[in-house]
């Protein structure tokens, strides 16, 4: 499996460090990336965090933007100036920054929520808040898809040149 998928909580230890699940441990070092690449979520109290292919899709996400936009320059200081990337000792703990901990609330124990080419760390109570309300989102989505008339739910995704034939 080369995707972050699941969710895992640990505490942190006395001295601050914590342990990235053995899962994620074996996606980041198939991925090559040397520590942890981590920088406060955009739209969320959390982490996000990666190696070499999150760091490829925020280049590639720049890439889109004109090169001297102020888009671009806010983005680029969201994304890479409040980064970090953290040491991962042998046996697979980081220490996390006050400043990284003070943005998700982080006192004693994380929450590791994978999403596929990255995951994110999150304080455990807030996860749950979070993942409570995607469910919600979820189940409406699901609700207002079944309601739909069948014929609407298929052309709807046919082109519409591609109708008339």
């Amino acid at each position: 499996m080369d995707r972050f998928v699941s969710n895992f909580t640990n505490r942190l230890d006395s001295k601050g460090r914590v342990s990235i699940p053995a899962q994620f441990r074996a996606v980041l070092a198939r991925d090559g990336f040397e520590g942890l690449y981590v920088h406060p979520a955009l739209d969320a109290p959390a982490l996000d965090a990666g190696g070499n292919r999150l760091l490829s899709e925020i280049d590639a996400f720049l890439s889109t933007l004109s090169p001297y936009s102020d888009e671009r320059d806010q983005l680029s200081t969201a994304l890479f100036g409040t980064s970090e990337i953290l040491k991962v000792d042998p046996e697979g703990r980081v220490i996390l920054t006050d400043a990284v901990k003070s943005h998700a609330g982080i006192t004693d124990a994380v929450t590791f929520v994978g999403l596929g080419n990255k995951f994110q760390i999150w304080e455990p109570e807030r996860f749950r808040a979070h993942l409570e309300a995607a469910r919600a989102k979820v189940r409406d989505l699901k609700n207002s898809l079944g309601r739909r008339p069948m014929e609407s739910r298929v052309t709807e995704h046919i082109p519409p040149g591609a109708r008339e034939r």
